[in-house]
């Protein structure tokens, strides 16, 4: 059975400022878990907190979806953001990538920056995956019932999605069952919690980290 634990974003970003660089000089954190599940505002919750702690400004956030080349590079992007943000950021060089338009269905031409900056955050499915936890101060996963997950991505981006989304979740399914993401990063956070708390300045995490059905479901 699992226990809810509410945490402080403050708390973590104490610890993630306190921890070792791995990635060069910079703190990478990786925010995993699958689709719907809240990665992109616990990434951002943590940034503002990360912000707040170092009284400096927002440390950079990418978001995986930017970098996927549609619906069929949903694990296989990653030498893109091996090539484009991890490398020079690992050799102490600001990195760059440009964002897939899922509307134009191609790459746009502007290039986003990412500062070789003190932390750096990468929110996404398979952010946590085996190849880069060695470099990791702070792996994160965020789980949701598979249900609710379901019914939040179709409310942000409509039912016309729904046979790639289903295709999606087989392939998530399939990557955290090899990957071992559960039982491998550091915490495990609870995207749908029913524990009253401060939302923005709290979340909730899942004391056990095996076992969860919300992972593969």
């Amino acid at each position: 059975m699992n226990v809810a634990v509410i945490g402080a974003y403050a708390g973590l970003a104490r610890r993630v400022l306190a921890g070792p660089a791995r990635l060069g000089r910079t703190r990478l954190v990786a925010v995993d878990g699958p689709s719907g599940a809240g990665k992109s505002v616990f990434a951002t919750r943590l940034a503002d907190a990360l912000a707040e702690r170092a009284g400096t400004p927002r440390p950079p956030l990418v978001h995986t979806d930017d970098l996927l080349d549609g619906w069929d590079d949903q694990l296989t992007f990653w030498n893109r953001l091996e090539e484009q943000v991890l490398g020079p950021v690992r050799a102490g060089r600001p990195g760059g990538y440009r964002r897939y338009s899922w509307v134009r269905r191609r790459f746009l031409d502007r290039v986003v920056p990412v500062p070789a900056a003190p932390v750096l955050i990468v929110e996404g499915v398979s952010a946590a995956r085996a190849v880069v936890r060695p470099e990791l101060t702070l792996s994160v996963l965020v789980t949701a019932p598979a249900e609710l997950r379901l019914r939040r991505a179709l409310a942000r981006d409509g039912a016309r999605i729904l046979p790639e989304l289903r295709r999606w979740h087989a392939g998530e399914r399939a990557h955290f069952a090899a990957d071992g993401t559960a039982s491998a990063v550091d915490l495990v956070v609870d995207g749908a919690p029913d524990l009253p708390h401060d939302a923005d300045r709290y979340y909730v995490r899942v004391g056990r980290r095996s076992g969860s059905g919300d992972v593969t479901g």
